[in-house]
């Protein structure tokens, strides 16, 4: 993820290295110093012995345990940052073993319950008990791991970065002829709110006709979000360009008046941090038009740089819109919306604090075992 790709390649006081199982778009992130860990030799009968009579996690009888003690301990680590929370649940019994500090970030979708597992819940329960430091992207995924158990000393809040040289701030004037440039970039996913954004630009569309809604992005709902455009009459209003690339999407981002992010919590509980997408829209002088969701109110200052309204209320975000086209708001709301972006999360600082994360932590955890490579248990 390009927020993540981000974080890696802006450290400047540690030195770092990716572990992963597979390396993909090695083009669009090219960071030098990754390790692909190969698929792990498997002895069938020590692996059946393993997961069904000695009942082992499957890090230890998939070879994973193994893998990560030989690179961890060939490179001498000082530290490992997991990426999302299940993937620290998968890890679990490493990160017990490892006699190095562990930290793992959460980002949203990975706090969600996973019924599908059985005794996920216990175990991220269990991780959470275990590690020394814990990193949420939002004050209100940091409440949620409160609830799920977690001792809040160990919660840092480690936000998205922006680097705002990719975004140049302009101060966004009302089109003289009405021909507004509405815009939306995300995923084609529930928690998106993309019915909500069309049923609100159906009501803008029918005072401003010549407007236009862009939605950036691909997902599983793609194509029924097309279809209800069709059902709504303003098929011919809303276009659909798909993925964009940083200058593709830096182009729609100039041209675009208005951003609209209306997050939904979905039956699964699942949420928001703070969308990466709106940070951006509004490091170009873009203000938003929300939901009070996730975290989202801890990047848009309501009422200065964009309007929040509740989740699932297409009239309140219609009326958001229309309070924002103001000759009088639009201006003042888009040279607020990159003052605040500007202040709050340039990738430079975010990315120090997160240096200070990793120094606080191996400063203050004491090893407990040698720095050998481990055997499993």
């Amino acid at each position: 993820m390009l927020h993540i790709y981000r974080q890696v390649t802006g450290l400047r006081r540690v030195r770092t290295f990716v572990m992963t199982k597979q390396r993909e778009n090695a083009g669009l992130y090219p960071f030098p110093d990754v390790e692909v860990l190969p698929q792990p030799r498997i002895n069938f009968l020590l692996r059946f012995w393993n997961k069904y009579i000695r009942r082992m996690e499957p890090v230890f009888y998939r070879g994973e345990y193994g893998q990560l003690a030989g690179v961890l301990g060939g490179r001498d680590a000082d530290l490992l940052h997991v990426y999302f929370g299940h993937t620290g649940v998968h890890l679990l019994p490493f990160i017990r073993n490892w006699p190095k500090p562990s930290l793992v970030s959460f980002h949203g979708m990975d706090i969600m319950p996973r019924e599908s597992e059985p005794g996920y819940a216990g175990r991220l329960r269990d991780l959470l008990r275990v590690l020394p430091m814990v990193l949420a992207r939002s004050d209100s995924l940091a409440r949620r791991l409160v609830e799920l158990g977690c001792d809040p000393a160990k919660i840092r809040i480690n936000r998205t970065g922006i680097p705002m040289d990719n975004f140049p701030a302009a101060v966004r004037t009302p089109p003289s002829d009405g021909s507004w440039v509405l815009v939306q970039a995300s995923r084609f996913i529930e928690k998106k709110g993309l019915p909500d954004t069309l049923a609100a630009f159906r009501k803008f569309a029918a005072r401003f006709p010549r407007a236009r809604l862009v939605l950036a992005g691909e997902g599983p709902l793609r194509e029924s979000i097309q279809d209800m455009a069709g059902q709504l009459g303003i098929a011919g209003s809303v276009e659909f360009p798909g993925f964009l690339d940083g200058p593709a999407l830096r182009e729609l981002y100039d041209r675009g008046h208005i951003f609209l992010h209306p997050s939904v919590t979905t039956a699964s509980g699942d949420q928001e941090g703070v969308p990466n997408s709106m940070l951006e829209a509004m490091a170009s002088g873009m203000p938003v038009a929300a939901t009070r969701h996730g975290g989202i109110p801890e990047a848009v200052a309501d009422g200065r740089d964009g309007i929040l309204v509740p989740e699932r209320d297409p009239e309140a975000l219609a009326e958001a819109l229309f309070t924002l086209a103001g000759a009088d708001v639009l201006p003042r709301f888009s040279e607020a919306a990159a003052a605040n972006v500007r202040e709050n999360f340039e990738s430079s600082r975010s990315v120090a604090k997160l240096e200070d994360f990793y120094f606080e932590l191996a400063s203050s955890t004491q090893p407990i075992a040698s720095s050998q490579p481990l055997s499993p248990p």
